[in-house]
């Protein structure tokens, strides 16, 4: 299969959950940023539901999931990772239905940190990173005055949790999802493949029409997210090309393999684009945002992502090779080696 296959093109109405295979129902939940909306997935677990994710902490939100959840009892709700529209929700409907949180550790554990704003994961420790980066005063003091926007988005966190692990199966009605831990977007992402439906629950790891971002960020400054997620989406290229891809934004596709080729080409051009860029002389991450954005990045939420994301591809050149990190007062430049 060449090219994408969408087989659903029909949104989810609010107060629907249409059925994508048999016991897999999608839901879809709005989101205040530019990308409006999340995927969430409902499985029929006997005569309960498992959920898949939990959306964002808003009030429409909640009153969405409160007429979803009429006739059926949740009974456990899996968080494929730690980001707000994923796991907002999960203490408010554990208080509410009393459906246990299971997350990978990974994902757990950042999520904590993230709310308390500690260590590496303080407002504080992003914009010193991003100073380093060459991230000018004006927008450095917007991020700041944006907080912790983590915090509002996920306002509280489950007293106690189950660790689920990469390769684990989990029983849901009888048939088996296998676990696929992936890495580069987020620490610890859980997707789910179920053979027997051929059905791939694969949150952020695979989008069909943007790419998933790939941060950089202040704990591990040198890290290298873009190889671990090229690592992780090559490990996927060896499910079936017939499996359905249930993905967190965007529509349901058949094509797993083809659009793993088409996120390779972005990536190996972005990086092109960078080493062209920098021919002249060492650029730093946020000199180098135009290259990587055609679009005007001064909005902080965007802003986050596209410092992390250029970052993220810098370091990837360099411990490609291809580039050299150059400190001088302070500030983090790259040239081509």
């Amino acid at each position: 299969m060449s090219l994408l296959h969408f087989p659903f093109m029909t949104l989810p109405k609010p107060g629907t959950k249409p059925a994508v295979a048999p016991g897999v129902h999608w839901l879809r939940m709005p989101l205040p940023y530019a990308l409006d909306h999340v995927n969430l997935w409902l499985l029929e677990d006997g005569d309960n539901w498992t959920a898949v994710d939990t959306g964002i902490a808003l009030p429409g939100v909640q009153e969405a999931w409160k007429s979803e959840l009429a006739g059926r009892r949740l009974a456990r709700q899996i968080v494929t990772h730690f980001h707000p529209d994923h796991l907002g929700l999960a203490a408010w409907l554990e208080d509410r239905t009393g459906a246990p949180l299971w997350i990978t550790e990974g994902e757990w554990l950042a999520a904590r940190a993230t709310i308390d704003a500690t260590g590496d994961r303080s407002v504080a420790s992003t914009l010193d990173f991003f100073r380093r980066h060459g991230l000018d005063a004006a927008r450095l003091a917007a991020l700041a005055a944006r907080g912790n926007a983590y915090a509002r988005g996920v306002p509280a966190l489950p007293a106690a949790w189950r660790k689920i692990a990469d390769g684990e199966s989990i029983a849901i009605d009888g048939r088996a999802w296998r676990v696929i831990v992936g890495h580069g977007h987020s620490p610890e992402h859980a997707s789910l493949y179920c053979e027997t439906l051929s059905v791939l629950i694969a949150g952020d790891m695979m989008l069909p029409r943007i790419s998933t971002n790939i941060s950089a960020f202040a704990g591990i400054p040198g890290g290298n997210p873009l190889a671990d997620f090229l690592a992780s989406i090559a490990r996927l290229a060896e499910l079936p090309e017939d499996t359905l891809v249930l993905p967190s934004h965007g529509l349901p596709f058949r094509g797993l393999r083809a659009r793993i080729v088409q996120l390779e080409a972005h990536h190996r051009a972005r990086c092109d684009d960078l080493l062209k860029a920098c021919a002249g002389q060492p650029g730093t991450a946020a000199e180098l945002l135009p290259v990587l954005f055609a679009r005007d990045i001064s909005d902080p939420h965007q802003l986050l992502f596209a410092m992390g994301e250029a970052i993220a591809h810098l370091n990837y050149l360099e411990q490609a090779g291809a580039m050299n990190r150059v400190e001088a007062d302070g500030i983090v430049r790259f040239r081509l080696t």
